[in-house]
């Protein structure tokens, strides 16, 4: 009995062992299996994070060259509207440089010529006269800054106009300095 019984404390000691064995088995493939998505979970946050880190600083670079492009907008915007008053600019100075008692009347043709290609090339950029002398007085494009009684006129129409208004496309520009009757 006392082979049997020692025989049974064996068989159960070797299945304690192989128990303890296979738990530690176990435990090892458990912490590996815990570790595992660990490591691919902190290596896909690392992805994330670089992807991010290079968006972010293409978004910074992108905002950065629009915000120059948009300065340098505002900067040059009128150079092509300079660029086409030069050459009036070289004509006016070219009458002035020749001005003398015998030509004067090829100077006030001169002048009359470029002030048409100054016009010409306002109407060009969209520029436009106000027209006011015999109008309604219209305070969204008239200045008033006289008013006179008049029988030749009906009340509240521009009878005289001190400086030229100017719209640019729908925009006043300038409003028209006008007298206006009574």
């Amino acid at each position: 009995m006392k082979d049997v019984k020692k025989d049974i404390e064996e068989q159960v000691e070797a299945t304690e062992e192989v128990a303890d064995a296979n738990e530690t088995a176990e435990a090892t493939n458990v912490v590996e299996e815990v570790t595992d998505p660990t490591v691919a979970l902190k290596k896909e946050i690392d992805e994330y994070k670089n992807k991010y880190l290079r968006l972010n600083a293409d978004f910074q670079n992108f905002r950065k060259r629009s915000e120059k492009e948009k300065t340098d907008l505002y900067k040059y915007a009128n150079e092509k509207l300079i660029v086409e008053l030069l050459p009036l600019v070289d004509n006016m100075e070219r009458a002035l440089d020749h001005i003398d008692e015998e030509n004067k009347a090829s100077i006030v043709d001169g002048l009359k010529m470029i002030h048409k290609g100054f016009m010409d090339t306002l109407t060009k950029s969209g520029v436009e006269a106000i027209e006011a002398i015999g109008e309604e007085f219209d305070p969204q494009i008239h200045n008033a800054v006289m008013m006179e009684e008049s029988e030749e006129h009906d009340s509240n129409v521009v009878i005289s106009e001190f400086q030229k208004g100017y719209r640019l496309k729908e925009k006043v520009i300038r409003h028209s300095m006008v007298k206006v009757s009574q």
